[in-house]
């Protein structure tokens, strides 16, 4: 675990979704917590979206919201992109991506069946989940899942086998069930905070002492990662600011986490207009997996830090997760071969210029 002084942020191009610059008084130093913001996943969806944008004729559709951020779904929209919760509103022939979330089985061949062009941007690590349950429904486990009801990937996830998933939140819920069959498998949300996943495990364990599990977690290492990083931050600050949105699962567990960390100060905001006029001391940042730098750019010139910015790093991230295969060969290859050293956020800027 390092810590870095930097200078001051400066302004960045900013998305429109941001509103008016403000400043708070009383800030002394800025501590950024890193990892932060855009994990790999929600990169590659991001830029994939975005290549749609500048491959394809307007409007492209998008199934859900391509992550959960409102600001970055405003600069889509604004872009041309039309973004639907039931795949029945794709006109036929147009061209759609599937969300970074991942979809049900169903949804994907309907997409095939009235879409030109499918893309799907599933993260790499939900997709692996998605298998998982394929493999062990099919060798007749019941599916003990652990996820939020009605998130979109918990609902792609249980999709994959209904009749054997049994959805739990709680530890309390796992007591509940109702009784299973002989071999049960234990899988998660990608997006939940380790503790309440811990939690839940403990519990499977306790009742189902055989269970299957994956040798490692069903945990993205993005979320694990950011984490860790605001609890070694929480040991260092007066207030915490979490930026992401309400509809966020791993930005939700953020600010649990941040709770439970023993900050005595949480503040959880979606852009920098929502921060209190005054802070007092040194204030810790973090942000959820889809929140763009933009967006922590701003609320670091708002808080206006009289010391200065520096930098907690607990953990070197450095995954990443190439373009879909139906995207990539659309793609010129010296455009593909730069892509991996494109930042999302660079994208988002870019889309930020285009008239529709």
């Amino acid at each position: 675990m390092s810590s870095t002084v930097l200078p001051a942020a400066s302004p960045n191009p900013q998305l429109s979704a941001i509103p008016e610059r403000r400043t708070v008084d009383g800030v002394t130093r800025v501590v950024l917590a890193e990892p932060r913001g855009f994990c790999a996943g929600v990169q590659m969806a991001i830029k994939s979206l975005a290549w749609m944008v500048e491959l394809f004729d307007a409007p492209i559709y998008c199934y859900h919201e391509i992550v959960h951020n409102r600001s970055v779904v405003e600069v889509f929209e604004q872009a041309g992109v039309v973004f639907v919760e039931d795949i029945d509103e794709v006109p036929a022939g147009a061209a759609v991506m599937l969300s970074a979330h991942g979809s049900a089985p169903d949804v994907v061949q309907r997409a095939h069946e009235r879409a030109s062009v499918v893309i799907d941007a599933v993260c790499p690590l939900v997709a692996k989940v998605h298998h998982e349950v394929k493999i062990r429904a099919g060798q007749g486990y019941d599916v003990v899942y652990v996820g939020h009801r009605g998130h979109d990937e918990a609902v792609g996830t249980m999709a994959v086998a209904p009749e054997a998933v049994h959805l739990v939140e709680t530890a309390a819920d796992v007591e509940a069930l109702e009784s299973t069959g002989e071999a049960v498998a234990f899988l998660s949300q990608t997006t939940l905070g380790m503790d309440e996943w811990a939690e839940v495990r403990e519990a499977v364990e306790r009742r189902f002492p055989d269970v299957w599990m994956p040798s490692r977690s069903d945990l993205c290492f993005a979320t694990t990662n950011r984490q860790a990083a605001l609890k070694a931050l929480a040991e260092q600050v007066d207030s915490i600011v979490v930026v992401g949105s309400q509809s966020s699962s791993n930005t939700n567990a953020l600010e649990r986490v941040a709770r439970q960390s023993g900050c005595s100060n949480v503040i959880r905001i979606e852009t920098a207009g929502d921060l209190p006029d005054h802070l007092d001391g040194v204030v810790g940042v973090t942000a959820g997996a889809s929140v763009p730098e933009q967006l922590i750019d701003a609320v670091i010139e708002a808080l206006s830090p009289s010391g200065g910015v520096e930098s907690l790093r607990v953990t070197v991230e450095d995954e990443y997760f190439p373009l879909p295969v139906g995207l990539r060969s659309r793609i010129p290859a010296e455009a593909l071969a730069a892509d991996r050293r494109t930042d999302a956020s660079a994208a988002l800027d870019r889309l930020t210029g285009i008239e529709r």
